[in-house]
């Protein structure tokens, strides 16, 4: 079965980071109010970033090393700026 830690965009603009086994199911339950209150308060919400991963604990560890990212780390990874993204760690080392 595979696994994805994924990121949504909400109305609002802020990112929200979550894994599923599902992601068409997922979505939908975001936007059906059914997700979390975090979501659900700032819908319609779109999925601008899935990464699929080989077990439940690696999905977790990677929603968990997101969640911890700022907003520009965040951006650089959904628009797949990898130079960027790299750039970001550098600064904080």
């Amino acid at each position: 079965m595979p696994y994805f830690t994924y990121i949504l965009r909400c109305n609002d603009a802020s990112y929200y980071v979550g894994h599923t086994t599902d992601l068409a199911e997922r979505l939908f339950r975001h936007n059906d109010g059914r997700g979390p209150v975090y979501t659900a308060t700032r819908r319609p919400v779109q999925m601008v970033y899935s990464e699929p991963l080989a077990s439940i604990e690696a999905a977790v560890a990677r929603e968990r090393q997101i969640k911890h990212w700022t907003r520009a780390k965040k951006e650089a990874l959904v628009s797949a700026n990898t130079a960027r993204l790299h750039a970001l760690a550098k600064r904080r080392r």
